[in-house]
């Protein structure tokens, strides 16, 4: 079965709208300081841990320094539906490291049914954009990654070859826990893991990829126009894509 971008954000979105009671936020201070093995944040003077009661142990100065503005944004009451950073940092603490084969494979699942392998038949407009944009990616993911893919046109699914798609599980499995958890939280938010690469290897934003990810809505609200509910899920998602910017940056620094 196909991914599509609105599949991966369904996925995504599950859960958003259920009435949850806020935590208060119960700290004053937050730092970042050294601590074995990387850099941690500081509530209060006391390790930031995941919900699994983890010591959160980041990999770089630059990502825990992100963690902990997100920490110190927050007012009377804990927003973690805005802390991207964290909820990606306590998912490759306390979850990846114990799945990471199964984490690579979602990877490839991804690729197996990549949103940029599938354009559209019409109108011809739409198609001449898709061919534009997504092959300029698809042809730097053959060049510099050994990424070759079959294109097709529709929504009938595509076998793709195995060399190609054992070589995104290789990736995957190439970067450490918290690279791979921002993979596979790119490929989930693009429906795309080719687009997930792309961000993570700095050939493009991932505003661009986000924008690459849904040049069908787009261009379907060009002719229609657009409504408040889907403008306010584009402005959701598009706030996560740059977080996960950040996340790639801060690994990087």
């Amino acid at each position: 079965m196909r991914h599509t971008g609105a599949d991966a954000r369904t996925t995504l979105q599950k859960g958003f709208h259920e009435p949850v009671e806020k935590p208060k936020r119960f700290y004053k201070t937050v730092e970042t300081t050294p601590v074995d093995g990387g850099f941690g944040v500081l509530l209060d003077g006391r390790n930031l841990r995941t919900p699994g009661g983890v010591r959160l142990v980041l990999p770089t100065a630059a990502l825990a320094e992100e963690i902990a503005g997100e920490w110190r944004a927050q007012g009377e009451t804990i927003e973690m539906a805005d802390m991207h950073a964290t909820r990606l940092a306590n998912t490759a603490t306390g979850a990846v490291p114990n799945s990471r084969e199964a984490t690579a494979g979602q990877v490839m699942d991804y690729a197996a049914s990549d949103l940029l392998l599938y354009f559209a038949e019409e109108p011809q407009a739409l198609v001449e954009r898709q061919t534009e944009q997504w092959g300029a990616v698809l042809l730097r993911a053959e060049e510099e990654a050994r990424l070759s893919f079959v294109r097709a046109a529709g929504i009938i699914h595509q076998r793709q070859p195995e060399e190609s798609l054992e070589r995104v599980r290789q990736i995957a499995l190439g970067l450490d826990d918290f690279g791979l958890a921002g993979l596979a939280f790119g490929a989930a938010l693009f429906g795309s893991s080719i687009l997930a690469i792309a961000v993570q290897r700095s050939w493009i934003t991932a505003e661009q990829a986000f924008e690459l990810s849904r040049l069908d809505e787009a261009f379907q609200q060009e002719q229609w126009g657009v409504d408040a509910e889907a403008a306010e899920r584009t402005d959701r998602l598009r706030s996560e894509a740059a977080a996960l910017e950040r996340w790639f940056k801060a690994l990087r620094t």
